[in-house]
């Protein structure tokens, strides 16, 4: 048995294992993605929706390393990130405002001077949203693709798409059905021509000009409470297309709970998500030949915090 020291941590009702690797040569023989398979197993025992390595890369600049429950890694996760930055601020490696790095790409995070809500730890952080990548191939580099068709994904829904570090379709709504996006979600396996590299496919719904509903099918992770990059991918598309104002700091809601997006257009289009990121408890994972068996230390309290919040908004 191999232990290993982990926070349970969640970011808007997206659920983590994170743990530090900073130093700690005795990791370094860690098969990560089998330690995701099976510690994200929620039929395994307590389970998430992905793992979180802190790292630190070569030049001396400290990172995350996000993998999904498939094994695969994730080149950027929004609501992962947010808990790495608290971590990362809290054990000294960041300032309060600084950059992390994900996938070699660097982002803004920082300390939030007004929490989400009292209490609640909260962080943010700047995501620089391309138009165009190579995750798509149903459209010209040269081009955009804002509120169309993709006959082959659903004949009846106009997509956005965005690269925000990891590729996303968001599709405008009038009523989220999970089953719908279930659906497209595991069709979107099957668009390798289209979609290369697989895809985040979200729906969302105008609440109001300062507020939209996001439910999200994440890529190697399937149906979420909530998806950082998804939410600031949907809430950059309403503003792209109208829906909200661009550079108003709007609601964002979700089964887990709800962030802020600002959206901001200059030199390049850049959405701020900010959120939190809740520590629910410490204790570690003892990772053995056939599976992993968890270990509570100590329960933080912030876990009712938020379950307050998420009453509290659900009620409004």
């Amino acid at each position: 048995m191999q232990r290993i020291n982990i926070i349970k941590c969640h970011g808007s009702g997206n659920d983590f294992i994170l743990v530090d690797v900073v130093g700690r040569e005795e990791l370094s023989c860690v098969d990560w993605s089998r330690f995701a398979m099976l510690a994200c197993d929620r039929s395994r025992g307590v389970g998430s929706d992905g793992v979180l390595l802190v790292v630190r890369d070569k030049d001396g600049t400290y990172g995350m390393d996000m993998l999904n429950p498939d094994g695969t890694h994730a080149e950027m996760c929004g609501n992962g990130i947010r808990c790495v930055a608290r971590y990362a601020h809290e054990r000294g490696y960041i300032a309060s405002e600084d950059r992390l790095r994900s996938a070699g790409r660097d982002y803004r995070v920082a300390r939030a001077v007004n929490p989400i809500s009292e209490g609640i730890a909260t962080y943010s952080v700047d995501v620089a949203v391309r138009l165009h990548s190579e995750d798509f191939t149903f459209f010209s580099p040269s081009e955009s693709f804002v509120d169309a068709q993709i006959d082959a994904l659903d004949k009846d829904l106009r997509f956005t798409a965005l690269n925000l570090g990891n590729p996303h379709l968001v599709a405008s709504v009038e009523d989220i059905s999970i089953d719908r996006l279930r659906s497209l979600g595991e069709r979107v396996t099957t668009l390798k021509g289209l979609l290369p590299n697989g895809v985040n496919l979200s729906m969302y719904r105008p609440l109001s000009p300062r507020s939209i509903f996001v439910a999200t099918y994440e890529r190697g992770a399937g149906i979420t409470l909530s998806c950082g990059t998804a939410m600031t991918a949907s809430a950059t598309a309403a503003a792209l297309i109208g829906y909200v104002e661009r550079g108003e700091r709007i609601e964002v809601r979700n089964r887990g709970g709800m962030v802020y997006c600002t959206t901001l257009l200059g030199d390049e289009l850049v959405t701020r998500l900010e959120g939190n990121a809740t520590f629910e408890w410490r204790g570690y994972v003892e990772l053995g030949d056939e599976g992993v068996t968890y270990s509570v230390e100590e329960y933080s309290g912030e876990s009712e915090l938020w379950q307050q919040f998420v009453a509290k908004i659900n009620k409004e």
